[in-house]
């Protein structure tokens, strides 16, 4: 996705805000949207990766309390040629990760236990690979400052009914009751489809830069096997108490039923991720990478993964 299309629908849920300000408080609401819209942009700028962290429960680690996956980031950015971010990890079962920060010189990667305890350490670092592209592609505070308007408008259609759009000076309201309902219910749902365009377009490009990170797709494309496996068997509460944030980790944290909910996850089809992954994995792509010296085996610095034993999950 480009940023230009990405730059639309950022204008796009911006605009939802303030619509859905005027259609529930009149002009006075649709002010105080624009005005808290302003804020929260600015805030998201300055502090979205705290702000995610802190929802998440993430603790920072270095490379004394999680030795195995600090140096699995370390290794990634010098092939990378990124900074090193900021490393924390999240007590929680389910296996997932996502990245946040505003630049790569202020990112950060979280991990949860789930996913150093489920894959293998190939696949973990095909996961952390795939955060890197986020960071690379500067990713991280589109999403950031998606998640934030989206909860917002969600904040502002619950508390619509508080607004009651004013009345004039005979009494009147300002606002059409039927279309204050109306804002209610349809303005989470605009909001949540602006959210999902961002986000599945760029989850295809991470798995790409991701692959190219750590030299080898299947790595990638095992883990997100047991990602979807894991995150279909295990709640992650974090998530879902805070779930304008749930297209920032690397699959859907949240419990979906099926049907039309998957219409709206945030996230592409992961069988559809997987399938564009392996189609990168022939013998030609992997002897197209370059290696980080001579005497480096095929398979990137961690080895061959067929050396490995992989940790498996409760799903099998």
């Amino acid at each position: 996705m480009n940023y230009f299309k990405t730059a639309l629908l950022l204008a796009a849920l911006t605009g939802f805000f303030l619509v859905a300000g005027y259609l529930l408080g009149g002009q006075t609401g649709l002010v105080i949207a624009f005005v808290a819209a302003l804020g929260m942009n600015l805030f998201a700028y300055w502090n979205s990766d705290q702000m995610v962290l802190r929802m998440a429960n993430a603790q920072e680690v270095g490379p004394e309390n999680a030795p195995e996956l600090f140096n699995i980031v370390h290794e990634l950015v010098q092939r990378a040629g990124l900074p090193m971010p900021r490393v924390y990890l999240i007590d929680e079962d389910q296996p997932n990760a996502f990245a946040t920060g505003r630049d790569p010189e202020h990112a950060a990667v979280a991990a949860t236990t789930g996913l150093l305890r489920y894959l293998s350490r190939e696949e973990v670092a095909g996961v952390m690979a795939h955060e890197l592209a986020h960071v690379r592609h500067r990713d991280t505070l589109i999403m950031t400052v998606a998640a934030t308007l989206s909860g917002a408008i969600g904040m502002l259609a619950s508390f619509g009914g508080l607004m009651g759009g004013g009345r004039d000076s005979e009494g009147r309201p300002l606002v059409n009751p039927i279309v204050a309902i109306a804002a209610m219910i349809l303005a989470p749902m605009a909001a949540m489809l602006v959210q999902m365009a961002i986000s599945r377009g760029r989850e295809y490009e991470a798995d790409r830069m991701g692959a190219e990170i750590c030299g080898q797709p299947q790595w990638l494309a095992s883990a997100l096997a047991k990602l979807h496996a894991g995150t279909q068997q295990i709640h992650n509460e974090a998530a879902e108490r805070n779930p304008a944030t749930a297209h920032m980790y690397i699959a859907n944290p949240l419990a979906l039923a099926g049907g039309m909910s998957s219409l709206f996850s945030t996230h592409p089809p992961m069988e559809e991720r997987i399938a564009r992954l392996q189609s990168m994995g022939g013998p030609s792509y992997a002897q197209s990478r370059p290696q980080t010296s001579s005497s480096a085996p095929r398979g990137g610095p961690w080895g061959n993964p067929a050396s490995q034993t992989p940790r498996r999950g409760p799903w099998g």
